[in-house]
């Protein structure tokens, strides 16, 4: 299969101890991809993976200690070289062909992000799988647009505009929604590729006693991302609406304004303007620009350490 036109390409794979799952990855990419760089952002891994990469000619670059698979997602768009990037997952679920088809449609559709959308049946577990539905269902809501799949981790991005947002981006693993959710903000256009992910090699490295934890602060950064007043404001409405109720009763039946009416009336008002603040704050944090500058990639030339091997 003929690879499809396109700008300099940077395929970043974070990866912690997954050399395994890399040995059969890298030389199908290399196979597709002979002008492509291969960056892999060895997260503190312990079982060999920058020898994994020299031997199939991928640039790596190792981390001393595990910083987070949001963090190596950031250092790696800050060090590719390719106008165009792709992330995907180093435990084998995300395939080359799936990196081929999303690469025909974005270049064919001049688009700023393509995200490979899993199916129903792949997700993992029930729970998440659930969890997944509903965060869809909010960012499609917040964002007028329907979201296919918020959390995916394959993705191909035009990397001036994905370094736009990497001050916003946490250390861990919710980067994709921040990433999807500031596009949608910034009026970059973003679409959905259909994807049937693999089951993955090796142990998953998600903690399963985090997973309510990372359901609620995700409910919060679609919110409070993208438009905290509209997160905000059906808050404050409901609370003004119980506070009306309930003065409306008290009043009938007792003649009197209560002090729980009075509280939910201020909650309501402060509910309300702390979403309004915040919607100041978040124009704020999206200033174009600001950060463009320092989140450039480094040196792409032809000398250092750090240089991706075997570009075309």
């Amino acid at each position: 299969m003929n690879q499809p036109a396109q700008p300099s390409l940077s395929i970043v794979i974070p990866a912690l101890n997954e050399a395994a799952s890399l040995d059969r990855l890298l030389p199908d990419l290399r196979h597709r991809f002979p002008a492509a760089e291969l960056l892999v952002i060895d997260d503190g891994s312990s079982d060999g993976t920058p020898a994994v990469c020299e031997r199939h000619g991928a640039r790596c670059v190792s981390h001393p200690y595990n910083m987070g698979n949001g963090a190596s997602v950031k250092d790696g768009a800050r060090r590719a070289c390719g106008e165009v990037l792709v992330f995907m997952d180093a435990d084998g679920q995300h395939l080359p062909e799936h990196v081929e088809r999303l690469l025909q449609r974005f270049d064919a559709e001049d688009l700023d992000m393509l995200v490979g959308a899993r199916p129903w049946s792949s997700q993992a577990g029930m729970l998440r799988g659930l969890g997944n539905r509903i965060f869809n269902w909010l960012a499609s809501w917040m964002t007028g647009h329907p979201v296919k799949d918020l959390t995916s981790g394959l993705r191909v991005v035009k990397a001036d505009k994905f370094r736009e947002f990497l001050h916003l981006m946490p250390n861990g693993f919710s980067y994709p929604t921040t990433s999807t959710m500031a596009f949608f903000r910034s009026g970059y256009t973003v679409g959905y590729e259909p994807v049937d992910v693999q089951p993955r090699h090796g142990t998953s490295h998600l903690n399963i006693w985090k997973e309510g934890l990372r359901f609620l602060l995700i409910i919060f950064k679609i919110g409070t991302f993208y438009s905290p007043l509209k997160f905000f404001a059906p808050f404050s409405l409901l609370l003004f609406a119980a506070a009306s109720a309930l003065y409306a009763y008290t009043y009938t039946t007792e003649g009197r304004f209560t002090n729980m009416s009075a509280l939910l009336y201020t909650t309501s008002l402060l509910t309300f303007m702390i979403g309004l603040v915040s919607e100041q704050i978040t124009g704020l944090m999206y200033a174009h620009g600001e950060y463009a500058e320092r989140d450039r990639p480094g040196d792409c030339g032809d000398e250092g350490d750090d240089e991706p091997a075997n570009r075309a």
